[in-house]
């Protein structure tokens, strides 16, 4: 699941509990209401769900009053138990709701949203786990907004099974949302080789260095990214090792943020890189090729996702 997904206002009310003193840098107003009451209201209503109110994230009201959002589909609900994430697991999923792609298509027409990013929980109950939806969500909107352009941010899709599965299934799930045509196809590393198994648990490093390159296999003019939480232990060195392994993939943007921690349950916090750090990131990864790249504490995947440097 997206880094996206932790909860940012939690964390602020919770962090006296955790034992961080979040620094800084790092301390950000949530939004303003009116920028963000709209937005709420057409949610709510349509009961659908957005990443940036699920996860709080302290730059919804910059990402509203820009007009972008990210959309959560398929529930709230995920099969997997990731370290870092505060979406609720462990429990049966709630079947797909059949009127989701014309809500969320709705939804982006009430907003008049230029830019949408669509988004999931993964769904290893699902048998291609989800990746019809995001192509049945993608032409709903289409067709109801034909100006919008829309970003995906997808699960892995490989299913969870014991033993794995044949690497023609993945590549079918991933060639079912590239034949949708999305604007860019993100699918975020996370974190750095060493740390997956604690970090991202059920994902792989190299299984999700390949969703990236499928996708330039099947459509080498759609965009590819992907994205990093630093403060889980890494070094720099292993950070540049991945975005060299990302540049490999034939990965086209970047972005780099900082992990804070949900609750005691979730991974501490090892480090809190400094602004500056992430300035120095960004620089090389510009170095290395990346096109586009967003380099910050309080970035997160879907920041800024409209703009081309």
């Amino acid at each position: 699941m997206s880094a996206e997904t932790t909860s940012f206002a939690s964390i602020s009310s919770r962090r006296a509990s955790i034992g961080e003193g979040l620094p800084e840098w790092l301390k950000r107003p949530v939004g303003k209401a009116s920028e963000l009451s709209t937005v709420q209201r057409i949610i709510k209503q349509r009961q659908i769900h957005t990443i940036c109110e699920e996860g709080r994230c302290p730059n919804r009201g910059e990402c509203y009053a820009q007009q972008t959002a990210t959309f959560l589909l398929m529930g709230p609900t995920c099969t997997r138990s990731c370290g870092f994430c505060q979406v609720d697991k462990g429990h049966a999923p709630m079947p797909l709701d059949p009127e989701e792609p014309q809500k969320v298509a709705e939804s982006v027409n009430l907003l008049g949203l230029r830019y949408v990013v669509l988004t999931s929980v993964t769904r290893d109950d699902l048998p291609d786990q989800g990746a019809g939806w995001f192509a049945q969500t993608i032409a709903a909107i289409r067709q109801r907004n034909p100006q919008s352009q829309i970003e995906v941010l997808t699960p892995d899709f490989w299913g969870g099974r014991a033993g794995g599965e044949p690497d023609d299934l993945q590549k079918a799930r991933v060639a079912t949302v590239v034949e949708a045509h999305p604007a860019c196809y993100n699918h975020n590393l996370e974190t750095v080789q060493r740390l997956q198994d604690p970090v991202r648990r059920g994902a792989k490093y190299g299984r999700s260095l390949r969703v990236l390159e499928l996708v330039k296999t099947l459509n080498p003019a759609i965009p590819t990214k992907s994205g990093l939480m630093l403060g889980l232990g890494e070094t720099e060195a292993e950070v540049l090792e991945t975005l060299a392994d990302l540049r490999s993939a034939g990965c086209d943007r970047l972005t780099l943020g900082q992990y804070m921690r949900p609750s005691l349950e979730h991974l501490p916090v090892e480090k809190y890189w400094t602004p500056a750090e992430f300035d120095r990131l960004g620089e090389l990864a510009r170095v290395m090729g990346f096109a586009h790249v967003r380099s910050g504490p309080l970035v997160r995947s879907s920041y800024h996702a409209g703009e081309i440097d």
